[in-house]
């Protein structure tokens, strides 16, 4: 059977020549280390993948500024879910 433990330095050599799902699993790292520097720069690096992953903590944080950075950064699906939140009623309340 194949190592699967993969080290980062791997990773990332594999990442910088375009291999997208060498990318996708240095965010998976960096997301399950909570290193949200490196999820950004990744995003930076053209990551949807970590866009996904940012997307996902500032929603739940209801982080709308960061929403709006990762949006701008590229992943559309944080303008979408900017947008949602921007339109939900206040306090519960409908107009």
């Amino acid at each position: 059977m194949p190592n699967t433990n993969i080290d980062r330095e791997t990773l990332r050599e594999l990442a910088d020549e375009g291999n997208e799902t060498a990318l996708d699993r240095l965010a998976d790292l960096a997301d399950a280390a909570g290193d949200l520097a490196e999820l950004s720069e990744l995003l930076d690096e053209g990551s949807m993948h970590a866009g996904f992953l940012l997307t996902r903590r500032a929603t739940s944080a209801g982080d709308l500024r960061e929403l709006q950075r990762i949006s701008d950064a590229g992943y559309d699906q944080a303008g979408n879910e900017l947008d949602r939140l921007l339109k939900a009623p206040a306090d519960g309340q409908r107009d």
